[in-house]
């Protein structure tokens, strides 16, 4: 898995906030369910570049503050800083979040076949002006 650094193309073209296009974001109440999970999908063939791990406090670190500058001057017409918001509830609470790239609905469906086999709070899947629930 890859050490996860909040890039420019991460954000929002309008806000800033957190909005990784082409990826999949979930969070797990159990930090051992999100390791063992992203371990997995790299053993049944994704790239480990691919793969972020995404301890607490990197989410409250890295990316709650991006909902903060999103607001600014005027709230967020999406819900882009409200999902950032619940990650930020998540990671006060503990939960640890695996971001993977997920290019088409298959990725994110295979995706989702192995996060349904453990408890997780939250899964999100953002495309081009969409978040979809997961």
């Amino acid at each position: 898995m890859k050490h996860f650094t909040l890039e420019p193309g991460m954000r929002s073209s309008i806000g800033g906030a957190f909005y990784p296009t082409g990826y999949s974001m979930v969070m797990f109440p159990s930090a051992e369910d999100a390791d063992r999970i992203g371990h997995r999908l790299i053993e049944k063939g994704m790239s480990g570049d691919e793969v972020y791990l995404l301890p607490a406090q990197t989410v409250l670190a890295e990316i709650a503050p991006t909902a903060k500058t999103s607001d600014n001057p005027l709230p967020s017409a999406g819900t882009d800083a409200a999902t950032v918001r619940a990650y930020t509830e998540l990671a006060r609470d503990g939960h640890t979040g695996l971001l993977v790239r997920t290019r088409d609905g298959a990725a994110a469906e295979r995706l989702m076949e192995l996060v349904r086999t453990v408890p997780y709070s939250i899964a999100q899947r953002y495309r081009t002006l969409v978040i979809e629930d997961l």
